[in-house]
């Protein structure tokens, strides 16, 4: 019996949309992120992008559990001397681009700085409000609230 290893001609890629209402933003990043590598199917192949397309509506409505919303901190740098730089979970999400918390998160899930995970991170497409421009694809809608209830901020034990 022979190991099947996966082309990068022999992938189709799927489109998948999942809303983000309500969810928590933990759960829903290491699903995402299993979608863009492509580990949910058989064919996967770790040097091979076997992933689908993923698009991720209501970002701004993320939950986070617990204190995080207020002691999460996002650090950056402004490469000068002392500039190091902190905000909250919480203001990023009230901020202008509120999208940035999941996308930083998925990023941190996928493997490190090669270039087969820039090409799979290419592949989420995240919008704060309702609207996508990616309707000619037809994306499959995935309800990620009903494969456990701790996905849902808010559930009992959630």
């Amino acid at each position: 019996m022979k190991t099947f290893s996966a082309k990068p001609g022999e992938i189709k890629p799927n489109w998948v949309l999942i809303d983000a209402e309500g969810l928590v933003l933990g759960r829903l990043a290491s699903l995402v992120a299993l979608k863009l590598r492509g580990k949910d199917k058989p064919q996967y192949t770790p040097h091979v992008d076997c992933g689908d397309y993923v698009i991720i509506i209501n970002a701004d409505k993320l939950a986070l559990t617990g204190q995080k919303k207020n002691k999460k901190k996002y650090f950056w740098h402004t490469g000068y001397p002392g500039g190091i730089k902190e905000r909250t979970a919480d203001e990023v999400l009230d901020g202008k681009y509120p999208e940035r918390v999941l996308l930083k998160a998925v990023k941190r899930m996928l493997p490190k700085e090669s270039p087969l995970a820039k090409k799979q991170f290419s592949k989420l497409k995240v919008y704060s409000g309702e609207n996508h421009p990616h309707e000619a694809q037809k994306p499959e809608v995935i309800n990620i609230s009903i494969l456990n209830k701790k996905n849902v901020k808010g559930s009992i034990n959630g």
